[in-house]
């Protein structure tokens, strides 16, 4: 399978990660003694199931490396289009490709494995979207302080991955299909939005279930997803505030030195 890195992002005045970027991109942040998406593509390259990568976001990719990587895309103007172009980019160089593995440059903790996890879990079936996620208890027993937020539904509370699969098929898919799925990925009532009212209702007074949850999503949106439950924190555990930063700076400091 093939990655794309999705590394656009610049924290502006008022974003809580402002003080340590200064106006440069997130993905550079430094973790641990690297740019912080190094660690993400350390881990693509030790990932037996990955191929190649497409990395897209930066316009002066300095001082990171990964063997696989064979293209370089520049920002496009926003997570959407970052990732359409890098999944353009990708069946450009390998037009038998079916399925493609989006990656977020601000997962630093993620390791090969579970590349490799996530590729094999997506490969059993034939869906057009695999979105993956972490309930309360896998991630608050490895991130205890990391103050995630969590989606509560009736046979679960979830946080959504940053480490997904897309059939690749979805590249010509309708562009208001992908605005919607990406305005609603981290807001539970935009969520529920796609799918109705009576959802957000069912939702509220939590009688939702995931699986429910996901076919009335699909069915809405004229796609077959699935989701896949992570047994790795690591997926979901993204640098938005700068708490997280220094959780992840700690706790790779000392993969480091083990």
């Amino acid at each position: 399978m093939d990655a794309i890195v999705a590394a656009g992002g610049i924290p502006e005045p008022g974003d809580p990660l402002y003080e340590y970027t200064r106006g440069g991109p997130k993905a550079l942040l430094e973790v641990a003694g690297k740019p912080m998406i190094q660690w993400v593509l350390e881990a693509l390259d030790q990932a037996s199931s990955i191929e190649r990568v497409v990395l897209v976001g930066l316009s002066e990719p300095a001082n990171i490396s990964c063997s696989k990587i064979e293209a370089i895309l520049p920002n496009q103007g926003g997570m959407l289009q970052n990732v359409r172009a890098g999944m353009k980019k990708a069946v450009e160089l390998n037009p038998g490709a079916r399925l493609l593995m989006t990656v977020s440059s601000d997962i630093p903790a993620v390791r090969g494995e579970m590349a490799d996890w996530l590729v094999g879990a997506a490969s059993e079936t034939d869906h057009d979207l695999y979105y993956t996620v972490i309930t309360r208890q896998v991630m608050e027993s490895r991130y205890p302080n990391s103050n995630r937020s969590y989606i509560h539904l009736k046979d679960a509370e979830v946080c959504g991955g940053d480490m997904n699969v897309i059939n690749a098929r979805m590249v010509t898919a309708n562009e208001e299909i992908w605005d919607r799925i990406l305005e609603a990925r981290k807001n539970v009532f935009k969520q529920a939005s796609l799918i109705g009212f009576s959802t957000l209702l069912l939702l509220l007074v939590r009688q939702l279930n995931l699986e429910s949850g996901i076919k009335r999503v699909s069915d809405r949106l004229e796609i077959t997803g699935k989701v896949l439950f992570s047994p790795y924190a690591e997926i979901g555990m993204d640098i938005d505030k700068p708490h997280q930063l220094e959780i992840l700076r700690k706790d790779l400091a000392q993969r480091v030195r083990a």
